[in-house]
């Protein structure tokens, strides 16, 4: 194995948080990488869309609960 295919494994595994299926061993280092820059792209969307849920659901907060209720859920 190369070290540009052993680095785009490992920031796949990164990326999983746990070791890729050994069919992935039949992959470019290209693919592996778009691979990772793909469930990178997606990690990050999937937490702005939580973050905007959240600050919405606090708009139902009253006002002056808010600040404690913020501190509380975004420790």
């Amino acid at each position: 194995m190369s070290t540009e295919t052993r680095a785009a494994r490992e920031r796949l595994s990164a990326g999983l948080r746990d070791e890729p299926p050994s069919s992935f061993d039949q992959l470019t280092p290209d693919q592996l990488t778009t691979l990772a820059d793909a469930l990178e792209r997606q990690r990050a969307s999937r937490a702005a869309g939580l973050t905007e849920a959240a600050e919405e659901a606090l708009k139902l907060v009253p006002a002056l609960a808010r600040g404690p209720v913020r501190r509380i859920l975004f420790r």
